[in-house]
């Protein structure tokens, strides 16, 4: 396997993002080594929250949740996904697969020794991590999920989703920073562009991103259908405290949060948020009033 790994020169201009990166080596399946970057913040005897990005964010995306989570007195724990942010990037598109991403994540978290966990979830984020809490449920005390969901391929992916995945398998030129910008209410700046774009020197660094899209079930014959059902059979046992707090504006994700609410028996009774004017990457639109929530709803127990 090749595998890129984006000079650290690249994020020396993110700015807003002060966490110091850390590292850990997972091995791929042909046994290629994998760093995995990761930011810890907190207290490292505390409970952790795994906060999961998705496409084509990194761990940046979290960069307004993770001091006031940090000051309520969590570990907060936020890994780039393998081919994102300052974590390697496998160059052929052939060597990412979701049970690939599944497999990575769990390693990273395996090595982590991640237990008692508050799981945050966004995009992708829900997809790997949801297939973590199905499939190892006792590391994980409650879960907030955030636009996401776990598709089965039946019903098939809206619309808005289809867009997209035609947008991204046909644009020239990968620009995550304006792909992020255009999936929130309110815009982010230039800075917060570069930000995003950081990780991607060229074409050659975006295999993963390009290659995710193409990997979301939309067909009861996906590969990745099969295992996504048989998690949902996990997660319609998961009585621990599971929230949603979704966008209302998000059309790639809309309707996800209800699904969840009806079929996961930790859902009953928690105080489900739609957020106005919140966008696909609300972590953007609302980081702030996400970290509030993710906070009560800790403390709740």
């Amino acid at each position: 396997m090749k595998v890129l790994r984006t000079p650290a020169d690249r994020f020396a201009a993110v700015v807003g993002f002060p966490f110091a990166p850390r590292y850990v080596e997972i091995a791929a399946t042909d046994g290629t080594p994998l760093r995995f970057a990761y930011v810890d913040e907190g207290p490292p005897g505390a409970a952790p929250v795994l906060l999961l990005h998705g496409e084509p964010s990194w761990s940046y995306l979290y960069r307004s949740m993770i001091p006031p989570l940090v000051a309520a007195g969590h570990r907060v724990v936020a890994p780039d996904l393998i081919g994102f942010g300052r974590s390697d990037k496998p160059a052929n598109r052939a060597d990412y697969s979701y049970a690939a991403h599944v497999a990575w994540t769990r390693a990273f978290i395996e090595q982590l020794g991640v237990n008692r966990a508050t799981l945050f979830c966004q995009d992708w984020g829900g997809l790997i991590g949801l297939r973590l809490v199905a499939a190892e449920p006792g590391r994980f005390a409650r879960v907030m999920a955030s636009n996401t969901g776990l598709p089965t391929g039946d019903p098939p992916m809206p619309d808005a989703f289809l867009k997209w995945r035609d947008y991204s398998q046909s644009v020239p030129a990968f620009d995550a920073g304006l792909i992020v910008h255009r999936g929130t209410c309110h815009g982010i700046g230039a800075a917060a562009r570069d930000a995003y774009n950081a990780p991607f020197p060229d074409e050659s660094y975006c295999a993963g991103a390009r290659q995710f899209p193409l990997l979301v079930p939309n067909t009861a014959a996906d590969p990745e259908a099969g295992p996504n059902l048989a998690a949902w059979r996990q997660l319609e046992q998961f009585e621990r405290p599971f929230m949603t707090a979704f966008g209302d504006r998000d059309h790639i994700t809309a309707g996800a949060d209800r699904l969840m609410q009806r079929r996961i028996p930790g859902a009953k009774g928690q105080s489900h948020v739609l957020l106005p004017a919140g966008g696909h990457f609300i972590q953007e639109d609302h980081g702030a009033r996400l970290a509030e929530l993710l906070n009560a709803f800790i403390a709740a127990g």
